[in-house]
């Protein structure tokens, strides 16, 4: 086509040709487009023309022409609008020739959202305008999607598409919620856009209360918790007011979301009614929470009182507050007071919060502290006030005083008064004490006064006036002093015999001549032969004679010993013993040691049954199992074992059996729990020292040393024997006068056993020197005892003489032993055992034999200790101890072997124990010394003790490493 103008403007110069490029033009409202009009000829103006056919000036700010050159000008649409459509013309002038062309401009609208927010937010159950705002030309067609679906308004009738393009949801639910599409099309363009709008429904909260009422304590420093559970959405915040108004809630906390609030030391001031608000975008509801503030009783009003014996009156008031209200009581002493209380001279009346008791015709013993005690459902309060009385003088206590010449005696005259009260002694109405009365004294304490009185003659008996005064008045009474007498017999009821006991039971005299009974004498003897006597404690109870003979008749009397001396003696009673027969069952009572799982069982020899005791013996196992352990035998005289290394927490079964030649007794049976097993250990033992029990047990071996060392050398320079009398014999050939045998060395201090089969026994016998001797101790304070003391009188009292000769029941055995292999539970057991020697003994008759058992027996002494006349028995004077006494012990004594039965030579060899006998150890009583005649040794004296000491080193090594345990 431009070849062509030019081929028109080559044949045609003088014409003019137009031409705008493009032809025509669309344009969307606010784009920019221009139109470029070429000439084709000279042309000497360029004009642009708009659609209303004005002229186009170059300063238009909308439409901008401009002219590049002679042959061109370029017309420029800027952000078009719709007024811009139309046809565009451009016109060429040179002088009279002229030429034109037209464009045709057309302005269109592309698809515009004006207005679709997201999100856009709803209350649920509100008709929902979901605003989509599109604008075109021509006008768009709107679509709505959900979940990638159309919306088909014609299947739900809560969908309608508005005529402005919204979308309307009546009623909309949560279930409506999330992303929705608005979807705008152009079909004449193929136009298509669209927006997602997020559509949120809020939901109203809901609020609910854990507890409608909460009830709390105020003034304890209690909290109370008040909480509402609030949902919606979105989550709705809490917040609270009390009696309808917000508050700050000072000394109030809540908790993060504000559900829980909580009130610190709660207080009176506090309860209310308390509002718990939850709001969110879809509004807010609220619920109330009562809170109940109860108070505990507090006495607020109690003020002590004073009244006068025999006012018509006294009014105690006790106030108290608290919610609820208080009920308020009264106590004194062990009784209680409470409104309604029937009783003539007591009333108590409450009104509201206060309570009175009332009391009548005062007496002196309404003194005293009285409680008023205030309660409500949640607690008390406790209070004491003191009623003061004040009453003339009233004198209290016995009457009568018994006493005897010469033995000082004691007038009590208790005295209750309040104020305090003065108190004077007269005697034939003179006060005293006198310048004519020198054998009385007056002791005065804050309530008693005491009229000590020592009677010369029969005349210090008789009436004596105590005057007690204070301000309220003046109070007297007469006391008598009364001669006592020796009290009557005691009556026998009956003898229990046994074979060698007999218990005596009887009853008290009937007249106890004024004073009490302090001990009872007890005589019996064989018909026609001298009274046996023995005297008994009155607090004994229990009367037993001992040292009978089997199948024997005796008789028996008693009499009752006071102050003032001996009264007659019962009618004799005649009883018989019986025959020889097993022992009575020992009573066993059990001790817990320092270590939990160690117990002493200690028992009380009963009725030897009329033959000697051989020894007991003891077996125990724990309850659980059926599987005793082995069978330990004990010495005659022992009184006690000790059980250790026994099982924590474990309940054991105890027996011991007394025999004699003629059986075995019933057994003493003992149940006992050891405790449970400590989880730490003490510092130190009881307390005694802080030392561990191997630094004890390290110093006692050291100082042990010591001493053997010291003996040993004491022993090598005086007698030429001992260790160090070995070291020079093996190293330069010498042998002393006092090398002892070596049979002696190796096997004779103790029995030896095979260990894997026998359990070793460890037995302790302790000796006790009890001289025979009958001495009352003091006597308990009576009416007959001075409260000064007494200047020492002489008594004329035979002390009891009992010549006692040496016995080796004093000796310390020491033996170890360790359970069997074959139990079930391998554990070590000690055993230690205690045996008191006889007050009398007699030497033994007995030569040795020279079969393995030697039968010993016993001779009783048949001296009688003789009693001197009783005396005053409040002032008991000191019997002096036997003149013939055991010569002391200084240390373990060696003991020939013993078999079941006896004991053995000491000149024959040692013989093994029978294997087909009992294997425990058998320590069949108090060994005795055999007569030296029997035995003949060339040692001298301090050679046999040098060998006893060193025959006796590994016993008391064993004993100091279990006493350091």
């Amino acid at each position: 086509q431009r070849l062509m103008y030019i081929l028109f403007s080559l044949l045609y110069p003088a014409t003019i040709q137009v031409q705008i490029t493009p032809t025509q033009g669309e344009i969307s409202v606010g784009e920019s487009k221009f139109f470029l009009c070429e000439v084709v000829g000279d042309a000497k103006d360029i004009d642009w023309y708009d659609p209303s056919g004005e002229r186009i000036l170059p300063n238009r700010p909308d439409i901008f022409v401009s002219r590049s050159d002679e042959a061109t000008s370029t017309l420029t649409i800027y952000h078009a609008n719709v007024d811009n459509a139309g046809i565009y013309k451009c016109v060429a002038k040179n002088g009279d020739k002229e030429a034109q062309a037209t464009v045709q401009v057309k302005i269109f609208q592309k698809i515009t959202f004006q207005s679709a927010p997201s999100p856009q937010e709803f209350s649920e159950g509100d008709d929902a305008d979901i605003i989509c705002d599109v604008v075109s030309s021509p006008p768009p067609a709107i679509i709505w999607k959900h979940k990638g679906s159309k919306i088909q308004v014609a299947k739900d009738v809560r969908f309608r598409i508005m005529g402005n393009g919204h979308l309307q949801i009546r009623g909309i639910k949560k279930t409506d919620e999330g992303m929705y599409n608005c979807e705008a099309r152009v079909m004449a363009r193929g136009e298509i856009d669209f927006r997602m709008i997020k559509v949120v429904v809020n939901v109203l909260p809901t609020i609910r209360a854990r507890q409608s009422e909460v009830n709390a304590t105020a003034d304890v420093g209690n909290s109370a918790l008040l909480a509402c559970d609030a949902d919606g959405f979105p989550e709705p915040t809490v917040t609270w007011a009390h009696m309808y108004q917000e508050d700050s809630f000072s000394g109030y906390s809540l908790n993060e979301d504000g559900s829980e609030l909580v009130i610190k030391d709660v207080k009176k001031v506090d309860e209310g009614d308390y509002t718990c608000i939850a709001k969110n975008k879809a509004g807010e509801k609220a619920e109330e929470v009562s809170l109940n503030v109860f108070v505990q009783p507090k006495i607020t009003y109690l003020n002590n009182q004073t009244a006068s014996e025999f006012d018509e009156k006294v009014i105690l008031t006790c106030e108290a507050s608290g919610d609820p209200t208080p009920d308020i009581s009264w106590s004194f002493e062990n009784r209680v007071f409470t409104e309604g209380h029937l009783d003539r001279n007591i009333v108590v009346r409450s009104h509201a919060r206060v309570s009175s008791l009332t009391l009548k015709n005062v007496q002196f013993t309404y003194a005293g502290q009285y409680l008023c005690t205030a309660n409500n459902s949640i607690g008390q309060d406790n209070q004491q006030m003191y009623l003061e009385v004040r009453y003339a003088p009233k004198i209290l206590g016995p009457v009568t005083a018994y006493t005897w010449e010469g033995n000082p005696a004691n007038i009590s005259c208790e005295v209750e008064a309040h104020p305090g009260a003065s108190v004077v002694w007269f005697r034939d109405g003179l006060q005293l004490p006198s310048a004519n009365v020198t054998n009385t004294k007056i002791y005065n304490t804050p309530t008693i006064s005491y009229l000590e009185i020592t009677p010369e003659s029969q005349n210090d008996f008789g009436s004596y006036n105590c005057t007690a005064t204070n301000v309220m008045g003046t109070e007297s009474k007469e006391f008598l002093l009364i001669q006592a007498e020796v009290p009557s017999s005691p009556e026998i009821q009956q003898v229990e015999p046994f074979s060698s006991t007999a218990v005596v039971e009887f009853e008290e005299p009937d007249s106890m001549g004024g004073v009490p009974i302090i001990k009872y004498r007890v005589e019996w003897r064989l018909p026609g032969q001298a009274w046996n006597g023995r005297v008994y404690d009155a607090e004994e109870g229990e009367i037993t004679i001992v040292d009978l003979k089997p199948e024997t008749t005796y008789e028996v009397r008693m009499s009752a010993i006071n102050g003032k001396g001996e009264g007659e003696r019962s009618p004799a009673s005649t009883f018989k013993t019986e025959p020889v027969r097993e022992p009575s069952a020992p009573k066993l009572e059990v001790k817990v040691q320092n270590r939990g799982n160690s117990l002493k069982v200690n028992w009380i020899k009963q009725d030897d049954g009329g033959s000697p005791i051989k020894h007991y013996l003891v077996r125990y196992k724990a309850k659980h199992t059926s599987h005793w352990k082995p069978e330990i035998r004990l010495p005659n005289g022992s009184e006690y074992v000790v059980l250790s290394g026994l099982d924590w927490n474990t309940e054991y079964e105890i027996h011991v059996v007394a025999e004699n030649q003629q059986g075995k007794s019933e057994p003493g049976i003992l149940s006992f729990r050891t405790a449970i097993e400590p989880t730490t250990i003490p510092d130190a033992m009881d307390g005694v020292s802080g030392l561990g029990t191997g630094a004890i047990v390290g110093i006692l071996i050291v100082v042990f040393f010591l001493l053997l060392v010291g003996v040993d050398v004491t022993c090598y320079f005086l007698n030429k024997c001992g260790l160090l009398m070995c070291i020079a014999v093996n190293f330069c050939g010498k042998a002393g006068p006092g090398a002892k045998s070596k049979d002696i060395e190796e096997g004779k201090a103790a029995f030896t056993k095979d260990e894997s089969k026998e359990p070793i026994v460890e037995v302790r016998t302790e000796e006790e020197h009890i001289p025979n001797q009958e001495g009352g101790g003091p006597t308990e304070p009576n009416e007959t005892t001075p409260l000064t003391e007494p200047e020492p009188a002489a008594a004329d009292t035979t002390s009891t003489v009992v010549n006692l000769l040496p016995s080796t029941a004093t000796n310390s055995v020491t033996e170890s032993f360790s359970t069997a292999h074959s139990s079930p539970a391998s554990e070590s057991t000690m055993l230690t055992t205690s045996a008191s020697s006889p007050t009398k003994v007699a030497p033994a008759k007995s030569s040795p034999q020279n079969s393995p058992v030697a039968q010993s027996s016993s001779v009783k002494a048949n001296t009688q200790p003789d009693v001197g006349p009783l005396v005053d028995l409040s002032d008991t004077p000191k019997v002096p101890h036997s003149s013939n006494p055991i010569p002391p012990v200084s240390g373990p004594v060696s003991l020939p072997s013993a078999n079941a039965d006896g004991l053995q030579s000491q000149c024959d060899p040692v013989k093994a124990p029978d294997s087909t006998q009992n294997k425990d150890l058998q320590v069949d009583g108090p060994a005795k010394d055999a007569p030296n005649a029997l035995c003949t040794d060339s040692t001298t004296p301090a050679q046999n003790e040098y060998e006893h000491f060193h025959f006796h080193i590994p016993q008391l090594v064993t004993s100091i490493l279990v006493a350091s345990q």
